[in-house]
């Protein structure tokens, strides 16, 4: 097929991780996919792999996200809000408050954003959005509060445009992934530590991969037009809970 003749797909954060993977896979269910990051070497790179587009954006600047829409064009089939990331791991009270407006500014506004931007074209493409959240936007943990402060508002997003947009042609998903060793979450959060990213997954024999949140990200945007899968979680097998890890010795 030619590239106006499969539905088109955005991805944001397609630089690495589960946005990378995710571009593949939408590419492999015959989907042209527009590659949105601020890695343009990266993303340029991707595109040509899959077939695809890239396009450098920032989803925290509005000229960027502005530009992005402008790439898309009248009519959207998939966007997938992927981008977006933890910093730190301190307690409430020793709140890195620059730290936590980060997170909330790249987890919830930018999702609002992206989506209001693209909203017409989705609406004429008789689109999917699918949201990124995690599990930590539905149960809180020690150490994790701006993250979860944010990913519980990213939450609030989806479930409030579901509501909004029922009487119109888009569907509205979140996948809440639990633990996954993706390319650089948790290097990002512990800034650059390796040691301390490692540490989150020691012990853990099969924590989820990206090509494991990818895989349903295709399947979401595949579904009958008809079916709208609201939320999904997903955990490896070792994590029963957000608390309760098992570790092997």
């Amino acid at each position: 097929m030619t590239s106006s003749e499969r539905p088109l797909a955005v991805v944001t954060g397609a630089s690495s991780g589960i946005g990378a993977a995710s571009a593949r896979y939408l590419a492999r269910e015959g989907f042209e996919v527009i590659c949105a990051a601020r890695r343009l070497d990266r993303i340029e790179a991707l595109a040509k792999e899959i077939d695809g587009r890239a396009v450098q954006c920032d989803v925290t600047s509005a000229d960027d996200v502005a530009a992005l829409t402008a790439a898309v064009g009248d009519e959207l089939q998939v966007l997938v809000n992927n981008a977006g990331g933890a910093f730190g791991l301190e307690p409430v009270a020793e709140a890195d408050l620059d730290a936590w407006r980060r997170m909330y500014e790249v987890n919830v506004i930018a999702v609002a954003a992206v989506t209001k931007s693209l909203l017409p074209a989705l609406i004429a493409g008789r689109g999917t959005i699918i949201v990124m959240g995690s599990t930590a936007g539905q149960v809180a943990y020690e150490g994790g509060g701006g993250y979860v402060a944010a990913k519980h508002g990213a939450k609030a997003v989806v479930d409030t445009l579901r509501l909004e947009l029922y009487d119109q042609p888009v569907r509205v998903s979140e996948i809440a992934p639990g633990m996954v060793r993706s390319e650089g979450f948790a290097l990002t959060r512990f800034d650059g530590d390796q040691s301390k990213a490692d540490a989150v997954y020691a012990g853990v024999r099969e924590p989820l991969t990206s090509e494991d949140v990818a895989d349903i990200v295709a399947w979401i945007a595949t579904r009958p037009a008809h079916v709208n899968i609201d939320r999904i979680t997903v955990r490896p097998r070792a994590q029963a809970a957000q608390h309760k890890v098992f570790r092997e010795q």
